[in-house]
């Protein structure tokens, strides 16, 4: 048995069809651009991060300077 009741057999059948399918250099590509994607993701949700938190010390530090300034 191999993995969740598939056997060796099996997997190797839908691993021909996977390479027929999509052909050798394709499925070498996959690796580097599932990486980058992930890059850009992480990178992109950081920078979000580093935004939502920025807004609020800017509006701390502004309350303190001027409380009868509105906030915007």
């Amino acid at each position: 048995m191999g993995l969740g009741g598939i056997s060796i057999w099996q997997l190797l059948i839908i691993l021909a069809i996977i390479v027929m399918l999509f052909g050798t250099s394709r499925l070498r590509n996959i690796g580097p651009d599932l990486g980058s994607a992930i890059k850009g993701f992480r990178d992109s949700m950081s920078k979000d991060k580093a935004e939502d938190e920025s807004p609020a010390a800017n509006k701390a530090t502004r309350d303190e300077s001027d409380p009868d300034k509105p906030a915007t």
